[in-house]
C-alpha cells in the first residue's frame, strides 16, 4: 500500500528550487527514486533527497507545473521541508522573485524576520 500524496503547486523554475534546496542543506537529483514507507519508491522527474527516510518526487504536470510527492508517514519530510512543504515553497519563492528582479537588472534586499517570515526589499539600479 503506498503512503504517497501529491500536491501541484505553481513549482516552474528547477533552478530556484535547488537554491531552495541548498538553502536547506537538500540535494535535487533528476530522474530518480524517491523514497516512501516499507521500501516503497516513486520515480520522478527530479527528486528531493532528504535527510531522514524518505524523499520528495517532482513530477511535471499537464500544465508545465511539477507536482510534489512524498510519503508524510511519521513527519520526516515535515520535519525537513515545514508542514505542507511550507519551508521549502517559502524560500522557493523568495528564491524565484530575487532571480527574476536580478534578471531585470534590480537591487534585492533578504531580510529574515523573528516570526519566521522573510521580507524582500526590491529596488531599481
Amino acid at each position: 500500500m503506498s503512503h504517497f500524496t501529491t500536491i501541484q503547486t505553481q513549482v516552474r523554475d528547477i533552478a530556484a528550487l535547488r537554491d531552495a534546496c541548498q538553502e536547506l542543506g537538500l540535494q535535487v537529483v533528476e530522474k530518480a527514486d524517491a523514497r516512501g514507507y516499507a521500501g516503497n519508491v516513486l520515480p520522478g522527474d527530479y527528486v528531493v533527497r532528504l535527510q531522514g527516510p524518505y524523499d520528495i518526487a517532482l513530477n511535471r504536470q499537464p500544465d508545465g507545473t511539477f507536482g510534489l510527492t512524498t510519503d508524510w508517514w511519521a513527519g520526516y519530510v515535515a520535519k525537513e521541508v515545514g508542514p505542507d512543504y511550507g519551508k521549502l515553497l517559502q524560500l522557493y519563492g523568495v528564491h524565484k522573485a530575487m532571480r527574476e528582479a536580478r534578471k531585470k537588472g534590480l537591487t534585492v534586499r533578504r531580510q529574515a524576520i523573528s516570526d519566521g517570515r522573510i521580507k524582500l526589499t526590491i529596488g531599481g539600479v
